[in-house]
């Protein structure tokens, strides 16, 4: 009896889904980044490579970010909150790149 139950809940069905879901996507990653790892060893120009592996990575974070990190199923306010943090994090990333880069770390001149 407890068994029919447990069958008939509709919550139980939507994880059964989400558990599908979750493997289908662990799936594709693991062939994208078979893709990528094939990329860098093929003959291809610097540019293409870059392009191709940053836009892999990209597609591969935007589902991780959404599907394993449940920001799909989330409220939307959460996600802003996410993408905000994201936003002032890549922006003190490239801040700090540009203050520190090669340039500025060359040794003073002696005139």
């Amino acid at each position: 009896m407890t068994s029919h139950a447990a069958a008939a809940d509709p919550g139980h069905e939507l994880e059964d889904n989400k558990f599908q879901l979750f493997v289908q996507v662990a799936m594709l990653l693991a062939v994208i980044t078979g893709l990528e790892i094939v990329t860098v060893y093929l003959p291809f120009a610097r540019w293409m490579l870059f392009t191709g592996l940053v836009t892999a990575s990209a597609v591969k974070f935007l589902f991780v970010i959404f599907i394993f990190m449940h920001l799909r199923w989330d409220k939307p306010f959460c996600t802003i909150l996410f993408f905000i943090g994201l936003i002032l994090g890549g922006g003190t990333m490239w801040a700090l790149l540009k203050l520190f880069d090669a340039a500025s770390s060359l040794p003073l001149s002696s005139s």
